[in-house]
């Protein structure tokens, strides 16, 4: 069996009986799409210019083929749009509407445009439209809601075309048309079911098989779940399946009548399983997903998902990992099934489970980084065969394939509200593994939106030091983009929380943290303040490197005030700190500030000296790029002393050193960036 997936009339299907991928059925509707695509909307035969883009409508109930129909649109009109296609869910598969947020970032994401961490939705909606400014795009925009939704998303430009599926109709959306869909043509129907039974048993038997699409009227996942159950019984006729829904009388729609014969055929290990997927997060399964949730083995788990794929009771997804996807029109029946067939704490323990297999899943995902650290090697090793990832790239290419899953998990644990602990430590080692994997910049905007939660566990559950630790990653984050001010509330909130906590390392974070937003907003003064209060706290607990540094810091926020006196004495305290603690890169580095302010302060022969005293502790150091650094510092200070022979003698010294140094940055003064003051979510034990 291959995972391909088919797309019909209605869904998309996979089995062992369909070899090929071919849309069926749905002319009339097709041929009215593309001529309403063709049709002068409104403003152009008032003789106004088109304000926005063209929005096609495809309306349908879940089960009608409404998405298939839209796809096969989108590919046949592609290539008269220069620009690609973009697509977007707007509901969960509960029919919970997506924000809008969450939906802007994806689109942007996919015209890799950034999308800040934490930016408001108007900030991403209209990122959005100014991306697609100008351009010939095709958008697809699955599972609308309501016109809200598809109005926040829609292009400026009238180039532009939007095609929307929904239940019903977009009211408030100007000069938009809906194409209501009903069931397939019998032909069409017909051809459908023949992918699973083979030609002969429709054409023995003729009048059986146009009875059986009118009980199904039509509609391709009734169909689709009719042909899975005829697939599976070779000697059944089609005048059975008939006969067996005709007394089903008519209890419910085409597709809650077939799906209820589909279930109740299945062996009830098997039907546990599938009443337990509807607990997957965003409908999105695999192997190792449907194990945990059933108990069973993965290798058990996969072949139970073929099954139901080729019973038309799953889809396959185009990945490159085994994954499918629940059916929306499927899910309300699963949903009901769980509430009468499952005890509740039957379902909580298959979350319990599901949540634990995807925390050890994580940890191995961000243990397979650390090659160099014999402990996490053991720990790896000590993983049965089936969590573990062969190299690095195989386990980046699985948290990208489950991002979405893993971060729908995430916001489900936490609405769960009754696997706190667990939810704890999934974020952390989600966090862990995202920046292993993609590192703290790419991976910003999903650890904004875990931070969020895990502020959310630690308000709920009264956890400060939790708290502490959340809202200084969400202020990193916020200060990182931009937003300052919104930064030092959530530092100021962070160090009330730490103190509640009684945690000195949250507590002197926060008060360095506010020093820092209150020297981005140019309060220099009240910079200083705060840093002398870390220091305090520092010196207190006797973090010497700590405090050397925060020296330094202190330095500068009276250097961009201008208050050289102070700037020079804090930067003496931090050299002489630095010296002790025997760390010669940031003694270099702290001697060339110190120089640099000398020279700001008018003493360039004080300057000239602790330049070459840096420059030699540089070279301790092995720091080429700030030799460069020095050597230009001291050409640009003998020049002011009038010396320009020695002056261009440093110059060529520095452009000699450049020239050696291959990880040259655009500033040679500047050191690696690291994300040293990460807070980490602490909720977890040293094991994990």
């Amino acid at each position: 069996m291959t995972d391909q997936a088919v797309d019909t009339g209605g869904v998309r299907l996979s089995g062992h009986a369909v070899a090929d991928s071919q849309f069926l059925g749905r002319t009339r509707e097709l041929k009215e799409l593309r001529a309403d695509i063709e049709r002068a909307g409104l403003d152009t035969l008032s003789g106004k210019k088109p304000p926005r883009a063209r929005v096609l409508l495809i309306a349908g109930r879940p089960g009608s083929g409404r998405t298939a129909l839209a796809e096969e649109l989108v590919r046949q009109v592609a290539d008269g749009y220069d620009d690609g296609v973009l697509r977007a869910r707007l509901s969960e598969p509960d029919g919970t509407p997506v924000p809008t947020e969450r939906a802007a970032r994806e689109l942007l994401a996919a015209l890799d445009r950034p999308a800040p961490a934490g930016a408001a939705e108007d900030d991403l909606t209209e990122a959005l439209r100014a991306a697609l400014a100008g351009r010939r795009t095709l958008i697809l925009l699955d599972d609308a809601t309501d016109a809200e939704q598809v109005d926040a998303l829609l292009p400026d430009s009238p180039d532009c075309l939007v095609v929307a599926v929904s239940d019903g109709p977009l009211t408030g959306i100007s000069d938009v048309r809906p194409c209501t869909l009903g069931g397939l043509d019998t032909k069409s129907a017909l051809e459908l079911l023949t992918r699973y039974t083979g030609s002969v048993r429709i054409t023995v038997d003729p009048r059986a098989a146009e009875g059986l699409v009118e009980e199904c009227q039509g509609q391709p996942a009734a169909l689709t779940l009719a042909g899975g159950w005829l697939a599976a019984r070779p000697k059944a006729a089609v005048a059975d399946l008939a006969k067996h829904l005709h007394a089903d009388g008519d209890d419910g729609t085409p597709l809650s009548r077939v799906f209820r014969l589909a279930y109740g055929s299945l062996p009830s290990t098997a039907a546990r399983i599938l009443r337990l997927l509807s607990l997957a997060p965003a409908g999105l399964v695999d192997p190792h997903t449907a194990s945990a949730l059933a108990g069973c083995s993965v290798n058990g788990a996969r072949t139970t998902l073929d099954d139901f794929v080729a019973l038309g009771l799953l889809r396959a997804v185009d990945s490159p990992l085994p994954q499918y996807e629940v059916p929306a029109c499927l899910y309300p029946f699963l949903k009901a099934l769980t509430g009468t067939q499952d005890r509740p704490g039957e379902l909580q323990l298959a979350r319990a489970r599901m949540l634990e297999r995807t925390v050890r899943l994580l940890q191995s995902c961000r243990a397979i980084t650390e090659t160099d650290n014999p402990e996490a090697r053991e720990k790896l090793q000590g993983m049965p065969r089936s969590l573990r990832f062969p190299n690095p790239r195989a386990a980046e290419d699985w948290l990208r394939v489950r991002r979405p899953a893993l971060l729908a998990a995430a916001r489900l644990a936490v609405a769960d509200g009754e696997l706190d602990t667990l939810a704890r430590r999934l974020m952390s080692q989600l966090v862990r593994a995202m920046v292993a994997h993609f590192g703290t910049q790419a991976a910003a905007p999903d650890l904004y939106g875990i931070h969020g939660l895990v502020l959310d566990v630690a308000e709920r559950r009264k956890l400060p030091r939790e708290k502490a630790a959340a809202l200084l990653n969400l202020g990193d984050l916020d200060a990182q983009t931009g937003r300052t001010t919104d930064a030092l509330v959530r530092y100021r909130s962070a160090l009330d929380a730490g103190r509640q906590a009684n945690d000195p390392y949250a507590t002197g974070r926060a008060m360095e943290s506010v020093g820092g937003a209150h020297q981005e907003l140019g309060d220099y003064d009240r910079a200083a303040d705060w840093f002398g209060r870390a220091l305090a706290q520092r010196l207190a607990r006797d973090e010497r490197a700590e405090a050397a540094r925060l020296y330094g810091r202190i330095a500068a926020a009276h250097t961009y005030a201008g208050r050289y006196g102070e700037a020079l004495r804090n930067w003496r305290a931090a050299v002489a700190g630095h010296r002790k603690n025997g760390d010669v890169a940031a003694h270099a580095r702290a001697l060339s500030e110190l120089a640099r302010v000398q020279e700001y302060a008018g003493r360039p022969e004080e300057s000239l000296r602790t330049c070459h005293e840096a420059v030699e502790w540089a070279r301790r150091a092995e720091d080429v790029r700030l030799q460069a650094a020095l050597q230009l510092r001291l050409a640009d200070t003998l020049e002011h002393l009038g010396d320009p022979a020695a002056a261009q003698l440093h110059r060529g010294t520095a452009e000699r050193l450049l020239g050696e140094d291959p990880e040259q940055g655009d500033d040679p003064g500047d050191g690696p960036k690291q994300d040293a003051d990460a807070c980490e979510i602490r909720s977890t034990s040293a094991e994990d």
